[in-house]
């Protein structure tokens, strides 16, 4: 059974802190391949802020294009607006019965987890595999069995930033792929 981890987010837009975290939980985790889960609209943002869902999937698909272990995942836009995880794990789960599902999250949305629809399900069902975020303590979970804590990098860069940057129009190379620089430039993100 083939072991995937869904690192889900808004990807608006993708830099290269989600690219580091992918990489790493599909090669030091023991995960065969990670899927990037686009959410259209996670119910916790707000919707303003968000460029186009499928603008986010085609920079996401540029990041990707060369990444035999991660991929795209763009289930959510076929089920119902807001996505809530339990939701997209339950019809994952139906889709791929041959796969085994962990999910990804950084110690932020950890410390959320229990005012997310189902939590108590999610952490009976699933194992959660969480990369450390600056200021957050992992303490309280630590023994937790469905719970564990990753030595991912610790990535400080956040999509805000960078539409910050883009807005102020700062040279923002090396954040996110040259392709996903490209698109924003063309497409007029974020400015």
């Amino acid at each position: 059974m083939r072991k995937i981890g869904l690192f889900f987010g808004s990807f608006n837009p993708v830099h290269i802190g989600h690219l580091i975290i992918a990489n790493y939980m599909a090669n030091f985790t023991g995960l065969d391949e990670v899927w990037f889960v686009v959410s259209p609209q996670n119910p916790f943002k707000k919707k303003s802020t968000l460029a186009d869902p499928y603008d986010r999937l085609e920079m996401l698909n540029l990041a990707l294009e060369d990444c035999d272990h991660l991929r795209v995942c763009d289930v959510e836009f076929h089920l119902p607006i807001p996505s809530y995880t339990i939701d997209t794990l339950t019809h994952l789960k139906e889709k791929y019965p041959n796969r085994e599902f962990v999910l990804l999250m950084g110690q932020d949305n950890l410390d959320s987890l229990a005012k997310w629809k189902n939590a108590d399900i999610i952490l009976r069902d699933y194992q959660i595999y969480v990369y450390p975020r600056p200021g957050y303590d992992t303490e309280k979970f630590k023994d937790h069995p469905a719970i564990t804590l990753t030595d991912t990098p610790l990535m400080e860069l956040s999509s805000t930033f960078l539409r910050r940057a883009i807005k102020e129009n700062k040279n923002i190379q090396f954040f996110t792929p040259q392709k996903v620089i490209e698109f924003i430039d063309k497409k007029g993100l974020y400015s």
